[in-house]
């Protein structure tokens, strides 16, 4: 019996971390990530937004596997990262890197990531969007064992990107995320 559209199961294909690179003020990156969890969740994945300005960690003094009493708030960002099947990073450039709250969130754990996909989102205000701070994060995702995937997304002036309220004020924006999740969702059903 085939069903209709309206039928149809809801199938969830995976969880995916999405991980916030900035904690400035009046940041562009939350903006980059939020378009970034809807555009997942409109493929029926499940998101966890991991917001290194909300959970306020402080500067790496030991791994969670070093810890012996770690906090409920690094408990729990522990068992995000461990249940994701693959993780995107919204990263902003930084003199030609990526940012220090992102490197700093990302070095609590190791083998939480191992042999799960992960792909990366750069923006700037300037023209290049950020491929830089991408470079770089491939080599930390490498070491991580959370290989990225081929292509990157740039966001160059992403001040214009979106508007006063954080909706996408260039739709060309929302046809060419989909070449990078398709991209992403293959490496990440390979891994299965």
């Amino acid at each position: 019996m085939l069903l209709t559209c309206q039928e149809a199961v809801i199938i969830i294909l995976w969880e995916i971390a999405v991980i916030v690179g900035s904690v400035r003020r009046n940041r562009q990156g939350i903006k980059v990530a939020r378009w970034i969890e809807k555009k997942l969740k409109d493929r029926n994945h499940i998101v966890f937004l991991v917001d290194p300005l909300e959970l306020n960690l402080p500067l790496l003094d030991k791994m969670y596997k070093e810890m012996t009493n770690p906090t409920q708030r690094i408990t729990d960002l522990r068992n995000k990262i461990n249940d994701a099947e693959g993780y995107i990073a919204v990263t902003p450039e930084y003199n030609r890197s990526t940012s220090t709250a992102l490197k700093n969130t990302l070095d609590y754990f190791l083998e939480e990531y191992y042999f799960k996909p992960s792909a990366i989102v750069s923006y700037s205000p300037g023209m290049l969007g950020g491929i830089s701070a991408a470079q770089q994060l491939r080599l930390i995702f490498a070491e991580l064992g959370a290989p990225s995937i081929p292509s990157s997304f740039v966001m160059p002036r992403v001040n214009t990107v979106f508007d006063e309220n954080a909706n996408l004020s260039d739709e060309a924006y929302n046809k060419r995320i989909v070449k990078l999740l398709e991209e992403f969702e293959k490496h990440v059903r390979a891994k299965e």
